[in-house]
């Protein structure tokens, strides 16, 4: 089958090898980005489309009688249309824990960067206030230790269990917390969590009972001092609360990998706060060079088990 990526600069930056992927197809055509209106032209008579955040909708896929299978060059599925591909007969198919290292070390690692200050005190060196101390060090900056705190993980998949692993590393103490609308019998709700916990970390998916689900009540039931990491979805939290949290020195900090709206385009009041205790990285933490590379070898592989129809694919989401 001939494939088309319409979004292909999303996931290479011209440093992955694609030979497993155009091995897999009978041509491939690639662009680095694809406008809604160019997206049924560019798919045209091609039995696969791979996609990463162009929506592929009920409309295009009429336009496209010959589309047979979507790949989905990342886990989310609501770029496409399920329920219309299912109704059609077009097989989709996800990528799934492409980039667990990768988002497990960007969570310790905000976690690391808030309680060593290190953007405070990279800041000092670079403002010679180093070279100026009396003392061989510079300490103006209170620094903790992540040893002997209780992490709390909402989220606890693939992800959340790689994240507990390398925080228990690290000496901490780890609690696994109920989603709302996913209660769990053996773990507390998330009322009984925040209170305990030093650090809170999000890995859960943006569901209807997940959105907002930390908000100023929950950020007030957090310890003084404490940090929130976010690497999950940036609807988790309600944005303005978490601000306000941080202003008041209720919260101790706060690391976030995600926003309600990415690209911000329409501005979010956390990137203007320019906060010493608020680290915002540009959703990248899943995008190590070894994860995108996961990606194109479990496109190859979801192609030929969508070319073959042999065994189960744990990938296949519709129909």
């Amino acid at each position: 089958m001939t494939a088309v990526f319409l979004d292909h600069a999303s996931l290479d930056q011209g440093d992955l090898d694609l030979r497993t992927l155009h091995d897999s197809t009978a041509g491939l055509t690639l662009y680095d980005a694809t406008a809604p209106h160019q997206v049924a032209e560019r798919i045209g008579a091609h039995q696969v489309v791979i996609t990463n955040k162009v929506v592929i909708d009920d409309e295009v896929m009429q336009a496209c009688p010959e589309l047979k299978v979507i790949l989905i060059a990342a886990t989310g599925t609501n770029n496409v249309d399920l329920q219309a591909a299912a109704r059609r007969g077009i097989a989709v198919y996800n990528c799934q824990a492409y980039g667990t290292p990768a988002v497990a070390q960007h969570t310790l690692m905000l976690m690391l960067v808030l309680i060593t200050r290190y953007d405070a005190y990279r800041q000092a060196v670079q403002d010679g206030a180093w070279q100026r101390s009396s003392q061989f060090c510079l300490l103006d900056y209170p620094i903790g230790e992540l040893s002997g705190r209780t992490l709390g993980i909402l989220g606890y998949g693939e992800l959340g269990r790689e994240v507990a692993r390398l925080a228990s590393a690290f000496g901490m103490r780890v609690r696994v917390g109920s989603i709302p609308g996913r209660e769990h019998p053996d773990r507390p709700s998330l009322e009984q969590l925040l209170p305990e916990v030093d650090v809170l970390s999000l890995h859960c998916p943006l569901t209807d009972a997940t959105r907002g689900m930390i908000g100023a009540a929950e950020l007030a039931a957090m310890k003084p001092g404490s940090l929130l990491i976010n690497a999950g979805r940036g609807g988790l939290v309600d944005e303005q609360a978490l601000l306000d949290s941080l202003r008041c020195g209720h919260l101790g900090g706060a690391g976030l990998d995600v926003l309600t709206e990415e690209p911000p385009v329409n501005g979010n009041p956390l990137l203007d706060a320019r906060l010493p205790n608020l680290v915002i990285t540009p959703h990248c933490a899943w995008g190590s060079r070894e994860a995108r590379q996961r990606i194109v070898g479990q496109l190859a592989e979801n192609l030929r088990h969508a070319s073959s129809g042999t065994g189960p694919s744990p990938r296949r989401v519709a129909p």
